[in-house]
């Protein structure tokens, strides 16, 4: 497996950057049960992915978290492979924070695994021979190095690029601080953004007036690529299984995969 492994390791703090007051993430947030009957989500616009990221054009993938890229974008990255085109995951930190407390997943344990299940996940999708830029930032922490992050991406950007990360509005603070690196790099570069909702899915409602619904649009997934995902989804074992050392339960329980795991991945363009 050809994987080119790389680390931003010299970015210093940097002055906190405002934000809105966030939205909390509480109990087990809206069932898919309830968005399968959403008619916002019935009349979003199907689009290919050459709508998505045009023939030419290379799609950097920044995700907060390992396992991030894959819940917004698993299904994109795969039709990405099978169409030979090039691809960049960029994972901004490596998920360290994930299990606060936990004595079988500490931070330092977390550090080694996630990005490695990270390198099985995108194998699965297809896309073994990948490209990764690791930033090394710390989890939990983004907010307040939104200019670090900003300066470790805008060198590797092309103008040409579609950057596809996080909702700036998603709900969870290192989603949004990396949406908003991402939507600042993006400007100096000239390149494309996309933003997948991926939090936002636990605390909005059907019809949400806070989703950007105008600007929403899916991409739909056939059977064989939704079990990839699938699979792929399941390849982060460190948040799908329940840890007995805490009582926290999984990092991404049944629930919350059961909203990003469907049958088509929705963008705001």
């Amino acid at each position: 497996m050809a994987v080119v492994l790389e680390r931003f390791e010299s970015a210093v703090a940097a002055r906190p950057v405002p934000m809105p007051a966030p939205v909390r993430l509480e109990g087990r947030g809206t069932p898919e049960a309830a968005w399968r009957q959403c008619r916002h989500l019935g009349a979003l616009p199907p689009v290919t992915v050459e709508t998505l990221v045009p023939l030419g054009r290379r799609a950097v993938i920044v995700s907060p978290h390992p396992d991030d890229e894959v819940l917004g974008a698993g299904g994109l990255m795969a039709l990405l492979a099978r169409q030979g085109r090039e691809v960049l995951v960029v994972p901004v930190t490596d998920g360290a924070a994930s299990h606060p407390g936990s004595r079988r997943w500490t931070p330092e344990r977390l550090a080694q695994e996630r990005p490695m299940e990270t390198v099985r996940a995108l194998a699965l999708l297809g896309l073994s021979r990948i490209q990764l830029h690791r930033l090394g930032l710390p989890d939990g922490h983004l907010a307040d190095l939104e200019a670090p992050m900003i300066w470790a991406l805008v060198p590797q950007l092309r103008p040409s690029d579609v950057v596809i990360t996080t909702w700036r509005h998603d709900g969870h603070p290192d989603h949004e601080a990396t949406g908003r690196a991402c939507a600042a790099a993006c400007a100096q570069v000239g390149a494309t953004l996309l933003e997948m909702p991926i939090s936002a899915w636990h605390w909005a409602r059907p019809g949400d007036p806070r989703l950007p619904w105008a600007r929403a649009c899916r991409l739909p997934l056939s059977p064989d690529l939704e079990q990839r995902k699938r699979l792929a989804a399941r390849a982060f074992a460190s948040q799908t299984r329940p840890d007995p050392s805490s009582q926290t339960g999984c990092a991404l329980p049944a629930a919350t995969l059961a909203r990003v795991l469907r049958p088509y991945e929705v963008f705001f363009r």
